[in-house]
């Protein structure tokens, strides 16, 4: 069991069963909605459970996917794909130690100008985990 939440509280969730390793997106829509690249683990939606939603408000952010964020604090959450079963959830929202490591950095032609990758971890210009991001 693992527990994860925003910044103020006002949305927290539970997740059940394993979760994928992380992934660094680097797309400029990650980029632009985290301040950063965007850290993420995945998990099949029976396994996460909104324990709090009151500030939980969801974002179109494409024609394929919407973003989930607090409306209270702005922490960035979710990236849920259209016709699919699994919710992508912010590693920084979860809370204590997690076991998850970084795996991989996809959309690295998108990255910012300003940090360099140099962790050796597999660079892809596409998403490649065969799962959502």
């Amino acid at each position: 069991m693992q527990n994860g939440s925003c910044l103020c509280g006002a949305v927290a969730f539970r997740i059940s069963g394993e979760m994928r390793d992380v992934l660094a997106c680097h797309c400029q829509q990650c980029r632009k909605t985290s301040g950063h690249y965007w850290a993420a683990t995945s998990v099949p939606d029976t396994a996460l459970e909104m324990t709090r939603k009151g500030g939980l408000a969801w974002f179109r952010a494409s024609d394929t996917a919407q973003r989930g964020f607090c409306k209270l604090c702005g922490s960035t959450l979710f990236w849920k794909p259209d016709n699919a079963d699994r919710t992508a959830v912010s590693a920084g929202a979860l809370d204590g130690a997690t076991g998850l490591e970084l795996s991989q950095h996809v959309f690295v032609a998108d990255k910012g100008g300003y940090y360099a990758l140099g962790d050796g971890k597999p660079l892809h210009n596409q998403f490649s985990g065969g799962e959502d991001a």
